[in-house]
């Protein structure tokens, strides 16, 4: 059996990909569009901020750029939160799979920073 390598830099295209239809999903209201607007931007946003990761200049401008996509899937998280408790996307189990993986990517980008900062040489500057 082939093993699938893991690429940190496609799940997020996948995320995005996905996010996409969940925007594009939500009601064409005020709530719904101000939403869309918000969600839109933030579920790109980290995607395009780890293609900045890759050409990061030192572990401390790794770990900032990190940061910023650490703090946009946060935003997608709560965005979710609220469309899940009013009900925006029906039935609400279809955002299962996406909030888990929100959730996964933050997991696994919290980490990279720990790691990241943990390894950090002691001369350098937090």
């Amino acid at each position: 059996m082939e093993r699938k390598k893991f690429d940190l830099e496609d799940r997020l295209v996948e995320y995005t990909c996905r996010m996409i239809d969940v925007v594009e999903t939500l009601p064409t209201t005020k709530s719904g569009n101000y939403i869309a607007g918000q969600l839109i931007r933030s579920c790109h946003s980290p995607t395009f901020n780890y293609g900045e990761v890759q050409g990061a200049e030192s572990r401390n401008d790794f770990i900032h750029k990190m940061g910023v996509v650490l703090k946009e899937l946060k935003e997608c998280r709560v965005a979710l939160k609220i469309i899940v408790k009013k009900e925006m996307i029906k039935p609400i189990q279809k955002l299962d799979g996406i909030f888990k993986e929100t959730e996964e990517l933050i997991a696994i980008i919290a980490k990279s920073i720990e790691t990241a900062q943990k390894n950090k040489p002691a001369n350098t500057l937090k």
